[in-house]
């Protein structure tokens, strides 16, 4: 696969009457009945919301935070319940959003995490659909409240996991609490096979001198219980020292390891606005069922020309990329009495404004002034 990376163009609908050098519009123009669609300038739709709940985790990765934690944001400046169902009803009914996924910090800690599922899932796309409802987590008390969150009509599971070593995972994340994480996947994978969860994806970083030597286990893990494993080159979103790009251990790196141990096939399914690329796996030994494995090389194979996501923030931010640091107070307004035309206007704003790459590899980049906990996944 070619690591050329083609970004888009600008858009027609960026200019003006003024001709083509003129001063693009601060939003692109609302539909006819109203509503508008997250374009940019680049000609971008945002189908896809990430609503972090909370910047609170009960772990302490050490590629994410410090051992101590973070500064929590005081509860009065994260979004109430009504806050944040109001704002994931304007992006469905009046922006176009047909998929919402719930991130944190670690979704799981909010314990109205059901009800605003539910809530999600009662509302309908401009297609007359519920959006679908996803859940990324660190899976720390999924169990028990699997059933719940799937009866209020969550679609799809998300579960991180880096390492299934336990020594390993103790020092990864600074807690002792990979047996919960497991419990959590077999739940999940459960789930799945009798038909009431969609495909379980397990996300992995890779870092290195850490855990590269957890590829194949990883994989051979996840491929025995049909979940679908996920690597992730690691991204400059948490503390500056833990991250070097010189050092990464990157996509082709990944994919070599798997070599020795997997046939790997491309799957030929065009990947659209997907972050990860797929193959399809088969143990060389035969002793695995054949399975999927992705690999979600932000880093080294942007995916930013086909980027399909805007994010809400905890504390109810619009941002436009995940690796940017420009964003929008939809907060600031709720409070101050705005309608929902004009929380849906300043957000399709912000979403106009996205630059047609992250820059990760260019010279003058800057990490964003959030830390990835802050920001959601």
């Amino acid at each position: 696969m070619s690591d050329r990376v083609f970004l888009p163009t600008p858009s027609p609908r960026g200019s003006t009457r003024g001709g083509a050098d003129a001063t693009p519009p601060d939003l692109p123009p609302a539909l006819s009945d109203g509503r508008r669609d997250l374009l940019d300038r680049y000609g971008r739709q945002a189908r896809d919301l990430r609503v972090s709940l909370t910047d609170r985790c009960n772990l302490r990765c050490t590629y994410c935070m410090p051992a101590e934690g973070l500064e929590w944001m005081p509860t009065a400046q994260t979004l109430s319940d009504d806050e944040t169902i109001r704002l994931i009803r304007i992006a469905v009914t009046h922006l176009g959003i047909r998929q919402v996924r719930f991130t944190g910090g670690e979704p799981l800690l909010r314990k109205s995490l059901e009800k605003i599922i539910a809530a999600t899932t009662q509302l309908r796309t401009d297609e007359k659909l519920a959006p679908a409802t996803a859940l990324t987590t660190n899976g720390l008390g999924l169990p028990r409240r699997l059933d719940g969150l799937i009866e209020a009509g969550l679609d799809r599971v998300n579960i991180s996991l880096d390492t299934i070593d336990p020594e390993l995972y103790a020092r990864l994340t600074r807690r002792d609490r990979l047996g919960d994480v497991f419990a959590a996947i077999e739940a999940a994978t459960a789930a799945h096979r009798e038909g009431r969860l969609g495909t379980v994806k397990v996300n992995a970083v890779v870092m290195p001198g850490v855990n590269e030597e957890d590829i194949v286990p990883l994989a051979r893990y996840c491929l025995e219980r049909g979940a679908q494993l996920r690597f992730i080159e690691q991204m400059p979103l948490g503390p500056r020292e833990e991250w070097e790009r010189s050092r990464m251990v990157t996509a082709e790196d990944i994919l070599t390891r798997l070599g020795e141990e997997f046939e790997l096939t491309p799957v030929q399914k065009p990947r659209g606005s997907a972050p990860a690329a797929l193959w399809t796996a088969q143990a060389r030994d035969g002793l695995i069922q054949v399975g999927r494995i992705g690999v979600i090389a932000s880093v080294t194979r942007p995916f930013c020309g086909n980027c399909d996501r805007t994010r809400l923030t905890a504390d109810g931010a619009v941002r436009n990329c995940l690796f940017g640091n420009s964003e929008t107070s939809l907060r600031d307004l709720l409070r101050s009495g705005a309608s929902d035309a004009e929380l849906a206007a300043a957000w399709a704003g912000e979403m106009w404004k996205k630059l047609p790459g992250h820059g990760v590899d260019d010279e003058g980049f800057l990490q964003p002034d959030r830390p990835m906990s802050a920001i959601g996944g």
